[in-house]
């Protein structure tokens, strides 16, 4: 310990101010703590600054430029459509900046000491925070750990100017001719949807028989035929080998149906998971369990192996989701506090913001039965809501997975335009034990595209009114 180092001290440290750490210092102020969060980098950790947000407005640009070019069938022609890239970067950066600042405000609002550096812990009630100039030790009675997660490297993939994460393709300072894509998750799909509409010929390369594994292969396929019908190249069963860069680009080797094959682009982009960040956190001196994935062993109340540290986000087991990690973040306060909270994940949801959106939320039907469930799965189709024929966005589907013997809902799955704001109905009706007949008798604005929830229910209960059965 360094001379004049006097520990300080607080309840309740949290390491990281992601959606997990920030939301989780908060609800801890919130409950009466004497609240510290550290962090060192920029408030709101990856989602805000380099995930959830710059990719969604990056989207949200492209869709704009991509209907501006097409809309010729509603009668609305554009000439000379233009990208001005630049404006589209500060655009973006202007919306990040907004929340990250709101971030700020509310923490400071909520009284809790913002401390920037990077934290090592101790024992399992103490830790430092050191920076390039200092080093400073606090004593705590309970921590939160919540320091996300950081882009999977591959070999031969070394990240570099051509050889980039999702990180660096939301940087990029112009619009790529070509970029390969490795990986076709929800990331991977994400941006190249977003690229593709911009203009770029995009090659995706999957290494699975489907790109989006964790969606039904009816929702997947309509996000595929959508990719397609952009001009993007989707090639799974797909094995990446290397990437040669050049003066200006990189040559992409992979193998695919027995062959090796060559592909020239301006850039790579790999996306192919994340890492959870434990390393080089002192969490093993303070006792803490991990797995050899590097992720922590947490209970039902977020706490990890040593009771004192708590534990959420995407370096514990499940979804790398940044709702999750604000969801967990509330019950380790609560924990902390004394309160009985525990985590459910069955009614977490999880969307993919692609052409169409893609939003699924407890059971698919068949997990459903793997759990031992009986269930009856009623599906109702976009094209026959007139909101979304209104909308020109017909492509798609509804469907409510509920219980044979009552109608309880213990699932749903969304494919179409707004799945990501529909979900969140029956999210709620799983939540509160709803049934089918709930929701069937829950009156709904016409015309909308949530009347579609109240159908599909109709549809389970056998009597729908706006499809034949």
């Amino acid at each position: 310990m360094v001379v004049g180092d006097f520990a300080v001290e607080t309840d309740t440290i949290v390491v990281g101010a992601g959606p997990g750490g920030y939301v989780a210092a908060i609800r801890a102020a919130q409950l009466g703590q004497k609240v510290t969060i550290v962090e060192k980098g920029e408030l709101g950790g990856v989602c805000l600054n380099v995930g959830c947000i710059p990719s969604k407005a990056l989207l949200t640009a492209a869709h704009r430029y991509e209907q501006a070019k097409h809309s010729d069938d509603m009668g609305i022609g554009a000439e000379n459509v233009t990208v001005d890239f630049s404006k589209v970067q500060k655009w973006k950066a202007g919306v990040v900046k907004k929340l990250t600042g709101g971030v700020e405000g509310l923490l400071k609002g909520n009284k809790v000491d913002i401390v920037r550096g990077e934290a090592y812990f101790v024992d399992s009630n103490t830790l430092r925070v050191m920076d390039e100039n200092s080093a400073q030790t606090y004593k705590f009675k309970n921590a939160i750990v919540a320091t996300g997660s950081r882009p999977i490297e591959i070999p031969n993939f070394k990240f570099s100017d051509r050889v980039i994460n999702s990180t660096g393709a939301l940087a990029l300072e112009e619009v790529p001719n070509k970029m390969v894509v490795v990986g076709g998750g929800y990331i991977g799909a994400e941006l190249s949807t977003a690229f593709a509409n911009f203009g770029t010929e995009v090659t995706i390369l999957e290494g699975a028989n489907e790109i989006l594994g964790g969606f039904e292969k009816q929702m997947s396929a309509l996000v595929k035929r959508s990719l397609k019908k952009k001009g993007v190249k989707v090639v799974t069963k797909a094995m990446a080998k290397s990437a040669e860069e050049t003066d200006n680009g990189v040559i992409v080797t992979y193998e695919a149906g027995g062959k090796e094959e060559k592909i020239e682009a301006d850039y790579v982009l790999v996306t192919v998971g994340r890492r959870p960040n434990t390393e080089e956190l002192g969490l093993e001196e303070a006792g803490v369990k991990i797995s050899e994935k590097g992720l922590i062993e947490i209970d039902k109340q977020c706490r990890t192996s040593v009771s004192s540290i708590y534990a959420i986000g995407d370096i514990v087991q499940g979804p790398p989701l940044a709702h999750k990690a604000s969801y967990e973040g509330k019950i380790a306060a609560e924990a902390i506090a004394g309160q009985r909270s525990e985590i459910d994940y069955l009614a977490i949801p999880a969307v993919c913001f692609t052409e169409p959106e893609l939003a699924t939320v407890g059971y698919s039907e068949a997990e459903a039965k793997e759990e031992g469930l009986e269930v009856t799965a009623a599906k109702f189709p976009f094209a026959a809501n007139g909101r979304a024929l209104a909308l020109n966005s017909t492509d798609g589907f509804v469907k409510l997975v509920t219980r044979k013997e009552d109608g309880l809902i213990v699932g749903a799955q969304i494919a179409g335009t707004g799945a990501s704001d529909m979900i969140a109905e029956i999210g709620l009706a799983i939540e509160a034990g709803m049934t089918a007949e709930d929701v069937a008798m829950t009156i709904h604005a016409h015309p909308t595209l949530g009347e579609m929830t109240m159908e599909a229910a109709e549809v389970a209960l056998g009597s729908p009114i706006h499809i034949v059965k």
